[in-house]
């Protein structure tokens, strides 16, 4: 569950970067982008990996290159589904997924894949240590 919150927070981060950054895109309150993020990333989850199958021929004829159109359309779908969030167009979808996805991208180097927070730690004279701090008990790995 933690894992989960901590995504959607990261994924409304990027939403409202993009809103700063994106004249086009437009939120009519905080509840609305919190909305956002979770309707996002359940349309990610669900609808996505759908669409991917869908469409890998011209996804592979653009080395890769197609699916920031997917994500563009994903968020496309949202803003659709969604009172109180527009885009202004196609366009303005395409950099806001690049927006979203960089910072999703970024706040995935601080959690890892079981949803906690972990931060590198490299000592003197040793190996780098990846160190978790979880309800303040500190594990270490190699």
């Amino acid at each position: 569950m933690r894992g989960f919150i901590l995504r959607t927070l990261i994924c409304a981060l990027g939403l409202w970067l993009a809103a700063r950054l994106l004249s086009g895109m437009h939120f009519d309150s905080d509840g609305t982008l919190l909305l956002a993020a979770v309707l996002l990333g359940l349309v990610n989850a669900v609808v996505r990996p759908v669409f991917v199958v869908l469409t890998l021929p011209i996804t592979i004829l653009t080395l890769g290159l197609f699916l920031w159109v997917v994500n563009a359309a994903m968020l496309g779908l949202v803003a659709w589904l969604l009172d109180g969030f527009s885009l202004d167009g196609f366009g303005t979808a395409l950099v806001a997924s690049l927006v979203v996805s960089v910072t999703g991208w970024v706040g995935s180097w601080w959690i890892g894949p079981r949803g906690r927070i972990e931060v590198m730690v490299i000592r003197g004279g040793g190996e780098p240590r990846v160190e978790k701090v979880v309800h303040g008990i500190r594990e270490d790995r190699e």
